[in-house]
């Protein structure tokens, strides 16, 4: 990472507050340590529920600062991390720790890896994990903002560590024996699953100016896709990390910089045959999972993700607004609009509904059909940034305090 990209990169997220999922959650600070005003987020709606949404079970893991951590929900257990070294495995039937891990801190990366301007920030540790967590049935997966990936085993014992190109972003994602990761430079990397040796790297040149995303990869039969800066879509083979093909989400557009970032911030989804992503200021797009080939594109602006199920595709755009469009065609369906500005996340599919949570704690229920609210469930008042997690029909939720809960419906 060079001293520009290093300097833009920061520049464009004190400009733009509200776009990338490591920002949109809390009001940053510009380069002179003012606020930056936010719009006030929409009241909440007053409906009458159809469903119950209640706290099954609640455990403290430590706070996220500012980092998008995800549970990974296995067969048996539920893995989560906080920023400051802490990971645990959760017995997903009743909230009880299992056991638990401190990573040690360590500095952001040494200059090898970061560049001249990461180097100034090394006089002191710092938040030492910033991605995950990534499991499969007997391991689990962490990515330090000192460039390594550090793998265990269900039992919490360190198999192994392996140090990237910088640092880490992104939940590692398991296929086949190997680990996927992508790191802050713009590689993806695929590892030994067995022992964290390189099987093959990706490398995707990166524009001068970006949005700081924490979007991972999609992996689905043997191929692995991943969105770029500059609104690109990859596919790649899962076994040697070949280009299978790239293509367009969106076209970047403007006169300036930064009127051009047209990122695909969020991680895509796939089926069997079709692939999907969104971009900042820019469309939804699903592709032909193998030729690349466009089936359908719709304006919209995104960086916080979608979702998809067998009929559908669901969006939550950067105004808080969730949008259905039909799978086949990307025919409109309905939008909810009562979320303005309340900084959602990804929307996923929870047995018959959608859920979203927001800047508030708060998780939404929405009806397949039209959108409307069936449920809201409250948390501890802080923001859920990372998409919720589904568990045997629950929720599970991770906040900014720290806090992970498993929400159960009636």
């Amino acid at each position: 990472m060079n001293i520009r990209y290093a300097t833009l990169s920061l520049l464009l997220l004190a400009s733009l507050s509200g776009c990338a999922s490591l920002t949109h959650k809390l009001n940053p600070l510009n380069w002179f340590g003012s606020s930056v005003p936010e719009e006030k987020p929409a009241p909440l709606a007053q409906f009458k529920p159809i469903v119950t949404v209640t706290t099954h079970w609640k455990m403290h893991i430590g706070r996220n600062d500012n980092i998008a951590f995800t549970p990974a929900v296995a067969i048996d257990a539920v893995y989560v991390a906080a920023a400051h070294g802490q990971f645990a495995r959760i017995n997903p039937v009743d909230g009880k720790i299992v056991w638990n891990q401190k990573i040690a801190p360590q500095t952001v990366a040494s200059a090898e890896h970061a560049g001249w301007f990461a180097s100034l920030f090394q006089h002191k540790p710092t938040a030492q994990i910033s991605a995950g967590v990534g499991a499969n049935a007997d391991n689990e997966f962490l990515g330090t903002r000192g460039a390594q990936l550090i793998a265990f085993d269900d039992a919490g014992k360190k198999l192994w560590t392996t140090t990237l190109s910088s640092e880490v972003l992104g939940v590692p994602k398991v296929a086949d024996s190997i680990v996927v990761v992508r790191t802050e430079d713009g590689f993806i990397y695929g590892l030994d699953i067995a022992n964290g040796q390189q099987k093959w790297a990706y490398q995707h040149t990166l524009p001068d100016l970006m949005l700081r995303s924490q979007s991972s990869v999609f992996i689905i039969r043997g191929a692995v896709f991943a969105g770029y800066p500059g609104g690109k879509l990859v596919a790649l083979s899962l076994d040697t990390g070949n280009l299978g093909w790239e293509a367009e989400v969106a076209i970047p557009k403007g006169a300036s910089q930064i009127e051009r970032v047209s990122d695909v911030a969020s991680t895509p989804v796939a089926d069997d045959n079709q692939v999907c992503a969104t971009t900042f200021k820019g469309r939804v797009a699903c592709f032909d999972t193998h030729t690349g080939n466009l089936l359908w594109a719709r304006h919209i602006s995104s960086t916080l993700g979608l979702a998809m199920d067998d009929d559908n595709v669901y969006v939550s755009d950067d105004e808080g607004n969730v949008v259905a469009f039909d799978k086949a065609h990307g025919a409109s369906l309905w939008k909810q609009t009562l979320l303005h500005a309340r900084h959602i996340t990804a929307p996923v599919r929870v047995g018959n509904y959608l859920a979203v949570g927001d800047l508030q704690g708060y998780v939404h229920l929405l009806a397949l059909d039209d959108g409307h609210f069936v449920g809201r469930g409250a948390t501890d008042g802080t923001a859920i940034i990372s998409q919720p997690q589904v568990y045997n029909n629950e929720l599970i939720v991770q906040t900014a305090k720290g806090n992970v809960y498993a929400l159960a419906f009636q």
